[in-house]
């Protein structure tokens, strides 16, 4: 919880010196009480309802009191509000490692099945947008309501070169902004040459109704850091989920090199049954993107485990956060102690605290 005003919170001082200065009235009167010798003006004097009672009222006064002082400062907290409009960035790898067939018909077509069925869970306002990544990275459809146009960017991905998830995220996060946020994704060559002024990083936790789904099958080779670009999505409050495609083991791909298809090399040597390479998954990257935005990793080894992840990271964005002030809380409930104060005193002992 944060405070606009917190320099009222120095009045919670009083409150524990108001219970000193209780605490010596009740002594003072309980001495003045032994003075009489008339035992019914000793009960009179120091009451005869159980202590509790006699306590309470009091008791209630000075936690209203507290309460107004706290809502003076002004406190503002993070509130979870049912999400009616956001943004959702399908980034899906394209990289040739898709094509293998442990996911049928492959890893690509059950990738598009199951961002297919993503988006026709969506809300109406629910803005869409796709990108596609390999050697590089490209927005297919900018953010959208249509979600048939949506669907129709994912039926149009086909298969590319190498993989470079740093850059599905920057390019992400530029559908999401208006500024370019790197180098990476810019339009022109004026917008790489003017300065862009960086934002104030949100408070961890923080987070803007958008959301990043990152689809991949293999590792990052090429293009930025994929946990900078992390780093850069969590100061904007934006979450990367992230799924990774296949079995930790890797598929061995026919058809040559993620980096250079057709000429038979890979990351761990030549396929003995001929040219190809393996497609391995990097789960620690993927699981650290996911930390570092305060998002989730799933692991998806066959077609339906790679739809279930889509539906529990559904599951995941269905809430917005918003920070709101919450002084009409404070004073609401402090209202509510001071009534009780005054009503118990007044039904018990016929007078006011």
């Amino acid at each position: 919880m944060e405070f606009q005003a917190p320099e009222f919170l120095w009045l919670l001082l009083v409150i524990p010196a108001l219970i000193v200065l209780y605490l010596l009235a009740q002594r003072r009167r309980s001495r003045f009480a032994i003075r009489y010798s008339n035992l019914s003006m000793v009960k009179e004097a120091i009451g005869t309802e159980p202590g509790w009672r006699r306590h309470l009222p009091p008791l209630l006064f000075l936690f209203g009191m507290m309460l107004i002082f706290v809502a003076l400062a002004r406190p503002t907290g993070i509130v979870f509000l049912p999400k009616q409009q956001g943004t959702v960035i399908l980034a899906i790898d394209v990289s040739r490692s898709m094509t293998a067939a442990d996911l049928q018909p492959n890893r690509l077509e059950a990738a598009k099945a199951a961002a297919r069925d993503f988006i026709n869970q969506q809300g109406p306002d629910v803005r869409i947008g796709i990108v596609s990544f390999s050697g590089n990275a490209a927005l297919v459809q900018e953010p959208t309501t249509d979600h048939l146009l949506a669907t129709a960017a994912v039926n149009r991905l086909s298969i590319q070169n190498s993989t470079a998830i740093g850059s599905g995220i920057m390019t992400s996060l530029d559908a999401i902004f208006e500024d370019p946020i790197s180098a990476v994704s810019s339009k022109n060559q004026d917008e790489l040459l003017a300065p862009t002024p960086t934002p104030t990083p949100l408070p961890r936790g923080i987070h803007i109704p958008a959301t990043i789904i990152v689809l991949t099958d293999g590792r990052n080779r090429t293009g930025p850091d994929p946990i900078e670009s992390a780093h850069t999505a969590s100061d904007r409050g934006v979450r990367v989920f992230t799924i990774g495609v296949g079995t930790i083991q890797g598929a061995t791909v026919q058809g040559g090199n993620q980096g250079n298809p057709g000429n038979g090399r890979q990351g761990g040597g030549r396929n003995q049954g001929g040219g190809g390479f393996r497609a391995d998954l990097d789960p620690e990257t993927l699981q650290s993107i996911a930390d570092i935005t305060d998002a989730k990793f799933f692991l998806a080894s066959d077609v339906q485990a790679l739809f279930d992840s889509y539906k529990n990271i559904d599951k995941e964005i269905v809430l917005t956060q918003k920070k709101e002030e919450n002084t009409i809380f404070f004073a609401a409930a402090s209202f509510v102690f001071m009534i009780l104060s005054g009503f118990s005193s007044l039904w018990w002992f016929n007078r006011l605290p």
